[in-house]
């Protein structure tokens, strides 16, 4: 049975928490639709794994990716950097801010490590391995090697974006890789979330649902 495997694959396995913060969920500046709802099932998830790795964005205030810091153009729509398409995101997850923080209900005292993205001006990071130049690390991949895990489940926010591009990521850099559907929420922007999962299963990334996990 599914949940009987994965049972006995978490000792080399780890959950990535992608993003569950203040600025993704109901009353932020980047809120995602009922986001705040999978906080619980999260906090149920994790204790299943040895390993749990929080993710969080974290811009100075003049990032690149903010619409309001490049003239005549507001959110949502796409510019042309050297790395590739820009999408241009109202202000959010400021460093420092109460946007930033991770949401209160979210409840993981177990994790062992925060990796914060987006942190350079000129470079957006969607993913929790690499950020959008295609070149510069955050230092996942080799924490996770370290630690010998071959398998990640993926939650959090939102899996159109940051979800799908941390585990397109974790497949790339040789990772067994699921995405529990029922524990992600999305922004599905002109259709990225049936274009999300499309790329995901091309890639061989499982969908699966909480209850593989929990049963």
């Amino acid at each position: 049975m599914l949940g009987d495997q994965m049972q006995k694959q978490m000792k080399g396995t780890a959950l990535i928490v992608v993003d569950v913060q203040n600025g993704f969920t109901p009353g932020g500046n980047l809120a995602v639709a009922e986001a705040d709802q999978i906080i619980p099932l999260i906090n149920q998830l994790a204790p299943r794994f040895e390993h749990v790795v929080l993710t969080q964005d974290w811009h100075p205030e003049q990032h690149i990716s903010f619409a309001e810091n490049h003239h005549n153009k507001v959110p949502f729509e796409t510019i042309e950097l050297a790395y590739g398409t820009q999408v241009l995101w109202p202000k959010h997850c400021v460093q420092g801010s109460h946007d930033a923080a991770f949401h209160p209900e979210l409840d993981i005292p177990t994790a062992q490590l925060i990796i914060r993205k987006g942190c350079h001006q000129d470079i957006d990071s969607y993913s929790a391995f690499m950020e959008a130049d295609r070149k510069t690390p955050t230092g996942l991949n080799g924490y996770l090697k370290e630690h010998q895990i071959d398998t990640v489940y993926i939650v959090g926010i939102a899996t159109d974006f940051c979800v799908a591009w941390t585990a397109l990521d974790a497949v790339h850099f040789g990772f067994k890789t699921y995405v529990v559907e029922d524990a992600c929420k999305a922004i599905d922007l002109n259709g990225s979330l049936q274009q999300a999962w499309h790329e995901m299963r091309v890639q061989g990334i499982q969908r699966i649902q909480s209850a593989a996990i929990l049963s």
